[in-house]
Parts: C-alpha cells; structure tokens; sequence
C-alpha cells in the first residue's frame, strides 16, 4: 500500500448544485501517480476526515480532478471540503487505486446515479475513442444537481440524461434490454439503484461501485492471525475486526473507511480461507482469497496467516 503524500489544490469551481470539483496538482513540479478509469484516491485534508473520491478529469493530464457531492447526512468529510479547501491548500492524498477497472467488451453500458457519475465520465472518454459501442443512462434528482450534464449531452443520442423530478425513475429495463455477456454493464449510484440494475442483466457482465457498504454480518467465532513479517500472533475474539485486533497489538496498518468499501486495508493472505464481508473486491477476488478486506473480513477457520 501506497503511503500519503502531499498535493496542492490548484482549482475549484461550482460543477452543480451541492458539487464541486477540486484540481490537485504536485508540488515544486512533481508528477503524480498514473492511473486508469475506475480509480479512486483517499484524500485527507488538515484537519478533516479522510475519505474515498473517484478521479474523474483526463489519466493522461498531469493534475488529478475530483468531484465531491455536499452530502448533509453524511459522515463530515464531504462537508469538510465543501467549507474548508480552498485553492492553494495542500492536503495529503493516498492512492490511486482501482477496483472498478474497465475490462475488454464488445459493448459497454453505463448506468450512474448522482455523484456516481464521476468514475464513469473517464471511462466513457476511453471507450468512445476505443470507437466502441456505449451508451450512458444517468439519473439525478433535478438537472441542476447532475456534474458534467452539459459535457454529457453534447456527446448526443448515445446519452440519456433523466433527472428525477421531470422523469420519474430511471426505466432500467428498456435501457438493459440489449445486455447480453457480450456487454460490460458499469453502474456506480446509490444501493438501490445497484440492487435494480444486477436484478436485470446477467451477473458476469456486471461491474458496480457503491457509495456505502452492503449490510456487513458481525458475528462469528474467535481465530488466531499470525502476522508473517512481525512474527506476531494476535487472537481475534467474535464481535471485533481483525483490524481492531492489530491495532490494539501495536502493529501499525493503513486504513480509512472501516466498512468494506475503499480498499485501503487490503492485505495478501499468505495462508488460511478468507471469510470475505466486504462491498469491494470481485466475486473472482473473494474465491482466489489470496487478499482481503481486514476491517470487515474474518476467517473461515481457526488461523489466518497475514502478509504484516
């Protein structure tokens, strides 16, 4: 895992109602990581939470974009942002990383919700270079609150563009109706919309990104966790997470989100069955087991072996 390091703000404009986009750029003249459509950075801004933002301007650009949706019940960290970074703050960030990579496909099918627009409009600009076949279905709950609406409708009839309060919901089935497993399907948008969409198209083509982590079941039996590179065995007791368990032995991990969904505690299993409980890594991901989610995930057997 990638350690933070430090960006400088160098924009941030208005892109709808509630959103706003944040340039970050390297500074003294660095360069940035590289990274693909799909990817996600954590940024931690002084004094505020650190959270997960999908990167939504250009891979081959030398600066990174992010779109951040004011969310009034979230947890603070959009919040944060929304009334305290500003142009010329540097805030550290961490990544990229990406679990939501586009994949070959004769066809491609995009379905967002809201912000879940942003990992989306990078993938949209490769396949469309790519001359692939693609359409885009996006739903928001008015026109004004929908980021890159103008940008998105000048491409033409391969976008639709169905605000709520002038469309009703989004007529899923007509869109999908041409799916078959020739198709990628990319959703990105709140659960209900994730859980609507997998309920139509067959379950290989489907790819999803989600804002929050699917219901995580909490119980469970004790197991030992053997850390390979501190030599440290550490007994996880039902009811608290192997992350937990680590921490209070005084190994250090990275992590953020603490729910399933961002990533950044994924550690190599180098021994033992996973009992995977995460909302990320693939269903291919979890039957390989050679990694998994240590805030969420426990085991399927008494020991675990880690690569910490």
């Amino acid at each position: 895992m990638t350690e933070a390091f430090e960006v400088v703000v160098t924009d941030r404009r208005q892109l709808a109602d509630g959103v706003v986009v944040l340039v970050l750029a390297p500074p003294e003249g660095g360069t940035l990581p590289r990274w693909a459509p799909g990817a996600h950075v954590d940024l931690a801004p002084d004094g505020g939470p650190e959270r997960q933002y999908s990167l939504c301007g250009t891979p081959a650009e030398p600066i990174w974009e992010i779109a951040v949706l004011r969310e009034p019940g979230g947890r603070g960290g959009s919040a944060f942002v929304h009334d305290h970074v500003r142009v010329g703050d540097r805030v550290r960030v961490r990544g990229p990383r990406n679990h939501f990579s586009l994949v070959e496909a004769v066809r491609y099918r995009f379905v967002a919700g809201g912000i879940g627009i942003t990992p989306i409009r990078p993938m949209i600009a490769e396949v469309a270079a790519r001359g692939a076949d693609w359409r885009l279905l996006y739903g928001g709950r008015t026109a004004a609150s929908m980021a890159f609406a103008d940008e998105l409708t000048a491409l033409g009839d391969r976008v639709r563009l169905r605000p709520q309060d002038e469309h009703g919901l989004l007529d899923l089935k007509a869109e999908l109706a041409d799916v078959d497993e020739t198709t990628a399907v990319y959703c990105c948008g709140p659960e209900p919309l994730l859980a609507a969409v997998a309920d139509l198209v067959p379950p290989r083509t489907l790819h999803v990104e989600r804002f929050a982590p699917v219901a995580i079941a909490t119980d469970g039996t004790a197991f030992d966790v053997e850390l390979n590179r501190s030599g440290k065995i550490v007994r996880v007791l039902p009811g608290r997470s192997v992350l937990e368990s680590i921490e209070a032995a005084g190994v250090p991990v990275l992590f953020s989100c603490r729910e399933g969904t961002c990533g950044t505690c994924e550690t190599e299993v180098l021994d033992g069955e996973p009992d995977h409980r995460d909302s990320l890594l693939t269903e291919e991901e979890h039957a390989a087991g050679d990694t998994m989610l240590i805030c969420v995930s426990r085991a399927r057997g008494t020991r675990l072996v880690l690569d910490l």
